[in-house]
């Protein structure tokens, strides 16, 4: 499996590039701010072909160049129908105190093709792969995370419910502390401790290194 990934932009965001290899079809996970030229070079490159752009939240530093990407390669935005809404709204997910100024150039506004994740446990079938799609709310009510199964142990692509130190925030307007310490919960019992993390901010990991499980 070939993972490409890149930290881009003023939050710092990880956005992911996943395909079985140099020359296929390819998924873009989470493109933050100022990420697009990233992928861009990712896909000229290895000679991708992007097919759609998985969305593990809502919030603006990980949706923010879903739309000109979208756009630039004719591909569908998926995210969780509980915070579809961020598309075209991104202060709603943000607490008051948030600085509005860090929110211009944002398209404010969806994708022109956007579909709904299924519900937990469900699957996605690309020609870059087969998804599973893990409900884990606690950051955002449409948290989620999606599981690619490679050769040698599980990939998660874990946006901010789960980085390398430890489970994300949830302080957040929509968050749940409660129902974070329960996802984190659920995949500490449902992958392996060598399942290989892609995080949204900070670096990779594994799960036994987060300390969860």
């Amino acid at each position: 499996m070939l993972v490409l990934s890149a930290t881009t932009g003023k939050f710092g965001t990880n956005v992911h590039v996943v395909a079985a290899g140099p020359g296929s079809p390819c998924l873009i996970i989470d493109p933050g701010h100022d990420s697009a030229d990233a992928v861009a070079e990712a896909v000229r490159t290895h000679r991708l072909q992007p097919e759609a752009i998985l969305i593990t939240h809502g919030h603006m530093d990980h949706t923010w160049d879903a739309v000109p990407l979208a756009r630039r390669y004719g591909i569908a935005a998926w995210i969780h129908p509980a915070d579809r809404y961020q598309f075209g709204a991104p202060a709603k997910g943000l607490p008051d105190s948030f600085p509005r100024e860090l929110l211009v150039g944002h398209p404010d506004q969806e994708p022109d093709e956007v579909g709904d994740l299924p519900e937990h446990g469900g699957e996605l079938a690309f020609a870059a792969g087969r998804v599973t799609v893990l409900h884990t709310p606690g950051h955002t009510g449409g948290s989620v995370m999606f599981r690619f199964d490679g050769d040698e142990a599980p990939l998660l692509a874990t946006g901010d419910t789960l980085l390398a130190t430890g489970g994300g925030r949830a302080d957040a307007p929509g968050a749940s502390p409660a129902s974070l310490d329960a996802s984190l919960r659920t995949i500490a019992t449902a992958c392996p401790g060598g399942t290989r993390l892609l995080t949204g901010h900070g670096p990779t990991s594994t799960l036994s290194e987060t300390g969860i499980r």
